[in-house]
Parts: structure tokens; sequence; C-alpha cells
């Protein structure tokens, strides 16, 4: 399984902007498809964000308009833009990337927005 480094979680306050990363050595294949999910304590885990191997996106109602998700092959990195945060936005935020044709899953970035 390929080793992820995870980053840019944090405290911020609402209508701020956050943006999380997860990285890989850059020998890893190539990032074919990245499902960005949000875990809320006592709640089922949501998905937020997913790019496809086609390039397309998708996006769950209550983030569309504020995250983006990317991917950057040259660095080997999965990308969740996030804007305008609610804080219902609140969670913990888990990476699942494809590389080649193996999935890799991250351990999760907490995000808390909060004034």
């Amino acid at each position: 399984q390929v080793q992820l480094v995870e980053s840019g979680g944090g405290l911020v306050q609402p209508g701020g902007s956050l943006t999380l990363s997860c990285t890989a050595a850059r020998s890893a294949f190539n990032i074919n498809a990245v499902n960005w999910y949000r875990q809320i304590p006592g709640q089922e885990r949501e998905s937020v964000a997913l790019i496809a191997t086609s390039g397309a996106t998708e996006y769950a109602d209550s983030v569309t308009g504020r995250f983006t998700v990317l991917r950057d092959n040259a660095e080997k990195k999965a990308i969740l833009q996030m804007n305008n945060l609610k804080p219902e936005d609140t969670a913990v935020y888990i990476c699942q990337v494809l590389f080649g044709a193996s999935w890799t899953v991250g351990r999760g970035i907490q995000v808390t927005v909060s004034s």
C-alpha cells in the first residue's frame, strides 16, 4: 500500500478556507481517481467529493460551490480545497486515492470550523 502524508487540517473560523492534501512519493503510480469522505462522530461516513479517472467530478449537495477536488500527478497529490467553511463542515476528512489500479486510504485529517 502506498504511504500517504496528509496535511492541511486544523481550526478555522466560519467563512474561512482550508486546503487538504494527501501526498505520496513521486515514484508512486499516477493518481487515477480520488474520493474524499468525511466522518462526523455518531453519523455515517459521507462522501463529499470525487474525481473519476475520466476527470469528471462530483460533489455532495452540501459542499457544491464551496469545495473543489483536484489531483496533481506531478506531485502525486490529492487535494481538497474548501472555501466558505461552515460549522457543520467540522469532521475528520479521509482521502481515498486510486494509484494505478490500487486504492489507498488515508488515516484522516481533522477539520474544525468554529468561532
